[in-house]
């Protein structure tokens, strides 16, 4: 019995010393690379005047342009419309590669009478200044909140 137990203990030891040691694979080397992080926003990357369109979803054809300036710090940025008078527009936030802002109440150039008050949503994208528009107009109707596309490039 003895003679029987000492020999199933050599073979497991034998098993287990004749098992080659595997290196650890290297799992750095096999991953795919992660895409660079964009570079964080500034007012300074924005400081400027720019010539901006405002789109449907889905159409390239402008529904509205104007200008917007934007100041050295984050107060004095105004949207500027042809024949109307500077909207004043206040950062909401500025993090990461966005920037938020928001103009108005002030009067819609779409809805002529109408009150509409504009959350922008905006990133630095090769050079263009690209993202949504919610437009919420002070009515009733069932169509009161709009989203649109806005873009932008930098003024000569």
């Amino acid at each position: 019995m003895r003679h029987l137990a000492f020999c199933s203990c050599l073979a497991v030891f034998v098993a287990c010393a004749k098992a080659e040691k595997q290196p650890a694979a290297d799992t750095a080397a096999a991953a795919p690379e992660a895409p660079a992080m964009p570079a964080a926003l500034s007012v300074a990357n924005l400081t400027g005047k720019w010539a901006m369109r405002v789109m449907t979803d889905t159409g390239s054809a402008p529904l509205v342009t104007f200008d917007m300036v934007a100041g050295a710090d984050t107060s004095g940025w105004t949207f500027n419309f042809p024949k109307r008078k500077p909207i004043p527009l206040r950062i909401v936030a500025l993090a990461g590669d966005s920037i938020v802002t928001q103009a108005g109440p002030y009067e819609s150039v779409l809805r002529k009478g109408v009150q509409v008050t504009t959350l922008n949503t905006m990133r630095l994208q090769d050079g263009k200044l690209v993202g949504i528009t919610i437009a919420r107009y002070a009515t009733s109707a069932p169509d009161s909140v709009v989203r649109l596309r806005i873009e932008g490039t930098r003024a000569p």
